[in-house]
């Protein structure tokens, strides 16, 4: 299914243009026009899916896969020192696009970006109760 006012099922499906990297009938993979970092891009399915809630098993497996093979390349063309694979899901999370889609960030010594989190220090009795109710 592809929403009609969904912009990213609009580019994943060449309505709107898109410096494309790859493309099949599964998905297009375009360069980012607000880029962490140079050669930044999404992954975008051409059917729509919220999130990852939403996404089918296998579709999501292809997904990765196409990930993995994207990364290496990206990363051996503008030899990149680093990756990071970033996937967000629901405003929380940092998701501003309702459409799945996964970024693929090339990393540099010092570009000056900061994709991580600050660590929490859960006690064990914490972490055993989150255990608990995760099993």
């Amino acid at each position: 299914m592809r929403k009609d006012d969904c912009i990213f099922c609009r580019i994943a499906n060449g309505e709107i243009p898109s410096r494309t990297l790859f493309e099949d009938d599964q998905f297009r993979v375009i360069l980012d026009l607000g880029p962490a970092a140079r050669g930044h891009a999404l992954i975008l399915p051409k059917e729509h899916y919220d999130d990852l809630f939403g996404i089918p098993e296998d579709t999501a497996a292809d997904a990765m896969r196409l990930a993995k093979r994207m990364a290496a390349k990206i990363a051996g063309a503008l030899s990149a020192d680093g990756f990071n694979l970033v996937q967000n899901n629901g405003e929380a999370a940092g998701q501003t696009v309702r459409h799945f889609h996964m970024h693929l960030i090339p990393r540099y010594r010092g570009d000056g970006q900061t994709i991580g989190w600050t660590p929490g220090e859960p006690s064990a009795e914490e972490l055993d109760e989150t255990l608990k109710l995760l099993q």
